[in-house]
């Protein structure tokens, strides 16, 4: 089975697009959860599926879902996250340091 190897940003990034959402709606909160939750197992999957982005870092890949934005790196046998950040947001390549 793909693994999905999580940053400490990434997780960071969960919770807070959870607590954001379950504000106002808790289940629309659990539902976003889910849907992304479902693309990173599709990604681990098929880690070439998302977009090239290697002005914002090295071997840095996108994959949108909703108003988000999910940044990965594939690895041997999944995908490392490294962020999810709202696609309204400024990007740059301070969100991607190097590990």
């Amino acid at each position: 089975m793909p693994r999905i190897i999580r940053t400490r940003e990434s997780r960071s990034d969960f919770d807070n697009i959870w607590a954001y959402i379950a504000a106002r709606n808790l289940d629309a909160a659990d539902g976003v959860v889910r849907k992304l939750e479902s693309t990173l197992n599709l990604l681990a999957s098929a880690p070439q599926m998302g977009r090239k982005v290697e002005e914002l870092g090295l071997n840095l890949r996108s994959f949108p879902v909703g108003s988000y934005l999910i940044f990965y790196r594939p690895v041997d046998d999944g995908i490392q996250l490294i962020r999810i950040i709202h696609g309204a947001r400024e990007i740059t390549p301070e969100y991607f340091p190097e590990e």
